[in-house]
């Protein structure tokens, strides 16, 4: 039987991940508000972040920068997750 959460990302119910997908209790966290096509959304943030920042996820130095991405994009907590003043997705017109 698939797992369901009300995702905070989707504001509904949602087919929930297989497991936490970050260590700690913000995996923790995660794994039990997220739903897949939440997590899929923050992937797809996650990527514009990296490359407007110049963050690496292999650079341990970078992991509290998004890590507070992270809890802002998916918990609305801070000041970070949203979209940057003025971003333009690659192929939109501007």
């Amino acid at each position: 039987m698939t797992r369901t959460v009300r995702c905070v990302v989707l504001k509904r119910e949602a087919e929930g991940l297989d497991a936490a997908p970050h260590p700690g209790e913000l995996g923790r966290r995660i794994y039990e508000e997220v739903s897949r096509e939440g997590w899929q959304k923050w992937l797809e943030r996650l990527t514009m972040i990296i490359n407007e920042n110049g963050l690496s996820t292999a650079d341990p130095t970078g992991i509290p920068a998004i890590e507070q991405h992270m809890r802002g994009f998916l918990f609305g907590e801070g000041e970070r997750g949203a979209t940057p003043e003025g971003f333009q997705p690659p192929g939109s017109k501007k």
